[in-house]
């Protein structure tokens, strides 16, 4: 038989034994205020009205003595009559609240078995759910302490978010939240999995509530040469021909003597937006920021953030009366919201002193821009700004792509120029960057919902040795990425930073190692973009997801069938 079943139905005998309790804790209570001189509600009154009055007293007599500079040890007969009362009611009150809070504490009943079904007899959700599980929910065999903690949880009577701090264990709060979970819901997580992974690393920094993790494939392409070092990119994805489509770009790249990369910006930005009474206290205000005269004053105050943070610039927007501030500021090895972020809230603080009618509306004004697609980013720049470029060999180009430079660049003209001009595109003149950019980020532990701005780019391809060989770069301006803070100092994410040689801070050259995975970024895009550009050109791309990036054996056979003939 089932011991949850067993432990969630509730003989008679139980709940006459559980009330037995309930009313022994009434009959204490009852006795400890009939031994009270007046009733207990009226003794209560009395002295929260005693102990509110007097403080309200003493408080009045102290603001009159900072006003007169009368010393505050100097009192008078009412003062101390005052300080008295307030210390008999606050020991009234604390006394008679402890003792009832250590009654209820003594009186409850024992942590057996019997009482602990007795104490979550109560609650119906709790009984349905234990004793009898929907066909397709699996119930984990607990031992008995995790046991009551999962009831505890489903009762309501233990938040989820608190197991963490409640039981001092990671790994097990993720279990018992878990448990708790599938019988809350009904719904069975076994294909998530639980174990092997460090809940510790990520309390308090990465992800809240964890019930298990997402296992996402890993593939490497490369190796990619870039500025004359070769790399092997992790990849993170599950669709189908990205990794080996990467892979062959690295390819026609290495083969062509490698790819160049320059960084042409480091710069994080981050915009708070304030309110000033009238336009021209605003105006007052983006002038005072944007006078070169005030940068070393206020660039001084910003970089007392971090000892990395450095203030690059401050250049103010109106909007009426609202001043939008969009502060960039080197950030080292970080990706750098954080430290950006602290820094602004320095300036801001500053500012006050000078304009303590401004009104700080929010830290974060949207001008910045983070998470969304926006010309400010695709024009300014953001985090770090890279171009890279390759020359490919026409045989190259002929042999591994399969194509003709003429029809690359023919399609580039039409595909990732025009086609997205007509499209309205914002910073999407490419085939397909966000691809790269998120499998990078995912395995590497960047913010993947950077990925909006950072896949930003513009894919150029010319003839060049009249004609012979292909010219190939892509400009991004807004790669945002780090090497130390947030989800890459989680093992898997740490070890595809080793993988590429940038796992951590820079010792020697604060900055170095996220704009080196900047540019490695930047590079794997570029072949991605050679790759899939040369499959559309020569007609090989349905082909190609047809033959792996389907489940069904039958098409699959199909599919290989079909590019073999």
């Amino acid at each position: 038989m089932d011991p949850r079943r067993r432990s969630t139905k509730k003989p008679p005998v139980q709940s006459l034994h559980h009330h037995h309790h309930h009313h022994e804790e009434e009959d204490s209570r009852r006795r400890a205020s009939d031994a009270l001189p007046l009733p207990l509600y009226l003794t209560n009154a009395i002295f929260f009205t005693l102990f509110f009055s007097v403080v309200h007293f003493l408080l009045t007599r102290w603001r009159e003595k900072i006003r007169t500079s009368t010393p505050l040890h100097v009192l008078t007969f009412s003062e101390i009559l005052a300080v008295l009362a307030f210390l008999a009611s606050f020991v009234y009150l604390l006394g008679f609240f402890g003792i009832e809070y250590v009654q209820s504490f003594l009186l409850r009943p024992s942590d057996d078995e019997d009482d602990v079904d007795g104490r979550f007899a109560a609650c119906p959700q709790s009984l349905d759910l234990a004793a009898a599980p929907p066909p397709s929910m699996e119930l984990q065999l607990l031992p008995q302490d995790d046991e009551e903690v999962v009831q505890s949880v489903v009762s309501g009577a233990l938040p989820s978010y608190s197991l963490e701090s409640k039981l001092g264990d990671c790994k097990r709060a993720a279990s018992i939240r878990r448990e708790s979970l599938q019988r809350i819901t009904g719904r069975s997580l076994s294909g998530l999995p639980l174990e092997g992974f460090d809940y510790d690393s990520i309390l308090g920094q990465c992800c809240e509530m964890p019930v298990g993790y997402v296992q996402i494939p890993v593939g490497i392409a490369g190796p990619l040469l870039l500025d004359g070092g070769e790399y092997s990119v992790p990849m993170a994805t599950t669709e189908g021909c990205l990794v080996a489509s990467t892979n062959r770009g690295c390819k026609a790249i290495h083969l062509s003597g490698g790819a160049t990369s320059v960084l042409l910006k480091d710069g994080m930005t981050r915009a708070p937006v304030v309110r000033l009474p009238n336009i021209a206290r605003a105006a007052q205000l983006k002038f005072y920021l944007e006078d070169p005269s005030n940068f070393d004053t206020v660039s001084m105050v910003f970089n007392r953030s971090s000892r990395f943070a450095r203030l690059q610039s401050a250049r103010c927007t109106m909007s009426g009366r609202s001043v939008y501030i969009r502060f960039c500021c080197s950030t080292g090895d970080a990706m750098g919201m954080n430290m950006v972020s602290k820094g602004v809230q320095n300036v801001l603080d500053f500012l006050q002193a000078d304009f303590p009618d401004m009104d700080v509306v929010a830290i974060s004004g949207n001008l910045c821009s983070d998470k969304k697609p926006a010309a400010v980013n695709w024009i300014q720049g953001r985090g770090k700004s890279v171009v890279c470029e390759a020359v490919i060999k026409g045989d190259v180009v002929r042999k591994v792509l399969k194509t003709s430079v003429k029809s690359l660049v023919e399609l580039n003209k039409d595909k990732n120029l025009v086609g997205s001009a007509m499209a309205g595109a914002l910073g999407g003149f490419n085939a397909h960057a966000s691809n790269i950019v998120s499998a990078v980020y995912l395995a590497t532990g960047q913010d993947p919902a950077q990925n909006v701005e950072s896949s930003h780019c513009i894919t150029l391809m010319e003839s060049t040795n009249d004609g012979q060989d292909l010219h190939v770069s892509v400009t991004m301006p807004c790669i945002e990425v780090g090497t130390v803070g947030g989800g890459t100092q989680l093992a898997s994410q740490s070890a595809c930073l080793n993988l590429l040689g940038v796992k951590g801070a820079n010792k020697e050259t604060p900055g170095a190692n996220a704009r080196r995975l900047a540019t490695i970024v930047a590079g794997s895009v570029l072949a991605g973009e050679l790759s899939l550009m040369s499959a559309l050109a020569a007609g090989q791309l349905v082909k190609s997801h047809m033959k792996y990036n389907r489940s069904s054996k039958d098409v699959t056979t199909h599919a290989a069938a079909a590019a073999s003939s």
